[in-house]
């Protein structure tokens, strides 16, 4: 059974950091490319960042770049996602998903409040 569990998300100021993981079982993680998407209160999912089986090459949504980092550890089965600069409207719950025989899989989410 595929599992993805997201973890790290939580309240933050304006400006500050955090660190989201995501920790996938039931599937051979190197194998697939990944992605974080998050949902905003009120708004559809959009993409934020993705990255290929290797980690060589990653992608990011325009409003994000240069404050978020995508990564991953292919030994752990675990997906990073470094978020700096955060900013009140970065606000949402955030999955980690990839897509396996076209269907799209996702975790619970974990939820990040940036507010002061």
């Amino acid at each position: 059974e595929v599992q993805l569990v997201e973890s790290g998300g939580g309240l933050v100021q304006p400006g500050g950091s955090l660190r989201l993981s995501c920790v996938a079982s039931g599937f051979t993680f190197s194998g697939y490319a990944m992605k974080w998407v998050r949902q905003a209160p009120g708004k559809g999912l959009e993409w934020v960042s993705g990255i290929n089986s290797g980690g060589s090459s990653t992608g990011y949504k325009d409003s994000v770049k240069g404050r978020f980092t995508i990564s991953r550890d292919n030994g752990k089965n675990t997906l990073y996602l470094q978020m700096n600069s955060l900013k009140t409207e970065d606000t949402a719950v955030y999955y980690c998903a990839t897509d396996i025989f076209g269907q799209t899989r996702r975790g619970q989410g974990t939820q990040v409040t940036v507010s002061s």
